[in-house]
């Protein structure tokens, strides 16, 4: 990597120099520094100023203002003055990832299931090295609920599945697992999970059990680097206790150390390895039981049992349940949900092999020829300032898919239009940076794909993805502008862009008001087979009251895909809608332009502001589908 970009956290990346030695002759260097930028704000939880972005990357605020705009254009983050954020169009890269993988289409309504039946958070994960990353989370809405995001990466040994996918590990990827430990000590390279910086702290109740463990750990456990078994009875330096500010070393005399009397203390506490010190005798306990658990190594209370679902002889994925000690210790949490895991992970495994049966042979894929048109569009609208290598080195990426797992050269340059030459040197850029693996010509991605945004866009929610659009259009019409859902016969407002007229509409996010005297209501009411339409009270003189009036009102709207309501609501208040549709067409929202009935004339209103309105519906739809292709997007 270039000396002036900092390698990214979490990527097993020992050394700045050693990256920057490996870096191929052919590599294309905008599209590195265009990646370090996106990890950077991925790390950031998708938002850090452009100065800010110029310190952690090390790069010239120049490049990094070329970079950004670049990213803009593609529609990747959006600037909002001197700040950098994140926008959902570039979850297409995680997307791409898991539509090859295919493990969340097939198996996600399988963990969904159970975390209905079970009331309890479910996952699934991936290996990514040596680290786990979550493809999917059916998290339970309570006070204290599961945080990992989808493309969060977690250290092995601090989780259930870890132990799980070590079983398939070899000498390598050991011997990597070592060198991470040694140059990550505390997992800071693991935002997503506390950092291990104090040793665990065992009091005189737990000693004896603990003694037993740590013998026959000591007994069983070995060390699988470079091929030669070692005992763990080595000496390991731990670091400092802050609780006692003296260095605590464990190893050789572990089994005949005496725990030591801390000044003050009612009893006596022996202070033990740190967490994932264990990892190897629990992978060999793993790969024993067939099952793995995780007895709050991440933090305190928050406990999983896990299994392996197999596909071909090898794990496809790891399916865990997850809770907390307030609701089942580890041990309760294996001995009652153990069975139901299990036949969850063999009807999971069933759904693999008949997809297996059913899925065709590779669709040759598409040409993208537009991709040389827009790129050479945006190079001639905003100049030097538009990096060409890295727009097209992103979209090698979303060359893959469904479908489309394994691609060659050939396939990949038919697949963006790209040339070969071009195509070539951003998969080796991309192999290089961990995001494809190559074998036998023949190119996938990795998980690591998903580090590039997912996590904290992961999130987004309706209001969240809709708010940059309502803004912009707010600002094109001069008038208020609102998003809103339907909750039964009434609409609430979810997102609000308010003009600074003397006479404008003033709604707050979180009113509701009845639906059926509202464009907002109408044009989601249209959208259902039966509408509810009693209690239709007048609320002006011109509010329609007659159901039958209504119903030929809401057909009308359904189908011009527009409702205008004129004074109904309240006199002077004039307002156009258009529904919001997820990826299978279904209304889930709607926005509406209000304003004083003397600003415009209804006619002017279907002329001048519905195509505005529509345009910017049409482009929150497009993030939308982006961003729930592979999950549910919270509507509020």
């Amino acid at each position: 990597m270039p000396s002036n970009v900092a390698p990214a956290p979490g990527t097993g990346t020992s050394s700045a120099a050693g990256a920057e030695a490996a870096v191929p002759a052919e590599a294309v260097t905008p599209l590195i520094r265009g990646i370090a930028v996106l990890r950077r704000l991925t790390d950031a939880d998708g938002v850090s100023s452009l100065s800010g972005l110029e310190r952690s990357t090390g790069l010239a605020r120049s490049t990094v203002d070329r970079i950004t705009a670049t990213l803009a254009r593609r529609g990747y983050v959006r600037l909002d003055g001197r700040d950098a954020v994140l926008a959902p169009r570039l979850m297409e890269l995680g997307n791409a990832y898991l539509a090859a993988l295919r493990l969340p289409r097939l198996l996600d309504a399988h963990a969904d299931a159970l975390a209905d039946e079970l009331d309890e958070s479910v996952s699934l994960a991936v290996g990514d090295q040596d680290g786990i990353r979550f493809i999917h989370q059916a998290t339970r809405r309570r006070a204290m609920s599961l945080s990992f995001r989808i493309g969060d990466l977690l250290p092995a040994e601090r989780t259930a599945p870890g132990p799980l996918f070590a079983t398939e590990w070899g000498d390598r990827e050991w011997a990597r697992w070592h060198e991470r430990r040694a140059a990550d000590p505390e997992d800071r390279g693991f935002p997503a999970v506390p950092a291990r910086s104090r040793p665990i702290e065992y009091g005189e109740d737990d000693r004896n059990d603990e003694k037993d463990r740590i013998g026959a750990n000591r007994t069983n456990r070995t060390n699988r680097t470079n091929g030669k078994d070692l005992t763990v009875a080595q000496d390991l330096t731990v670091g400092k206790d802050p609780t006692v500010g003296k260095d605590l070393t464990v190893g050789k005399s572990l089994a005949a150390d005496r725990p030591e009397e801390e000044p003050g203390a009612g009893r006596s506490a022996r202070r033990l390895p740190t967490l994932g010190d264990d990892f190897e005798q629990r992978t060999a306990e793993a790969r024993e039981a067939g099952w793995a658990l995780d007895d709050q190594l991440i933090e305190p209370g928050l406990v999983a049992l896990s299994m392996p679902v197999r596909e071909a002889g090898r794990i496809a994925c790891v399916v865990s349940v997850v809770s907390h000690t307030s609701r089942h210790t580890a041990a309760d949490l294996r001995d009652t949900l153990l069975p139901r895991l299990r036949e969850a992970v063999a009807a999971m495994e069933r759904e693999l092999r008949e997809a297996q049966h059913a899925e065709s042979a590779t669709p040759t894929p598409r040409a993208t020829a537009g991709l040389a048109v827009w790129t050479g569009a945006s190079k001639q609208e905003l100049g030097r300032e538009f990096i060409e290598s890295l727009a097209r080195g992103l979209t090698v990426i979303t060359a893959f898919g469904e479908g489309r797992a394994e691609l060659n050269l050939t396939e990949v340059a038919q697949a963006t239009g790209l040339a070969r030459a071009t195509a070539r040197r951003a998969l080796i850029t991309l192999e290089h940076l961990g995001y494809v693996t190559a074998h036998d010509r023949v190119f996938r991605l990795t998980p690591r794909v998903l580090g590039l945004g997912f996590p904290p866009l992961s999130r987004t929610s309706l209001a969240e993805i809709a708010a940059p659009h309502l803004t912009e259009l707010s600002q094109r019409l001069h008038d208020s502008v609102s998003l809103a859902v339907l909750t039964g016969d009434e609409i609430q407002y979810t997102g609000r862009v308010s003009t600074s007229r003397v006479m404008s509409v003033h709604i707050t996010i979180g009113t509701r008001l009845p639906a059926y005297p509202t464009a907002l209501g109408r044009v989601m009411l249209a959208d259902l087979p039966e509408p509810p339409l009693t209690e239709l009270l007048p609320l002006t003189p011109r509010t329609i009251t007659d159901p039958a009036r209504l119903k030929a009102v809401l057909d009308r709207v359904r189908e011009e895909g527009y409702a205008l309501v004129d004074e109904e609501l309240e006199v002077g208040l004039r307002s156009v809608a258009v529904p919001v549709r997820e990826r299978g067409g279904r209304v889930v929202a709607a926005v509406n332009v209000a304003m004083h009935s003397s600003r415009r004339t209804p006619e002017e209103c279907v002329a001048e502001v519905l195509p505005e309105l529509r345009a910017a519906v049409g482009r929150i739809e497009e993030d939308l589908w982006v961003a729930g292709r592979f999950r549910r997007v919270p509507r509020t």
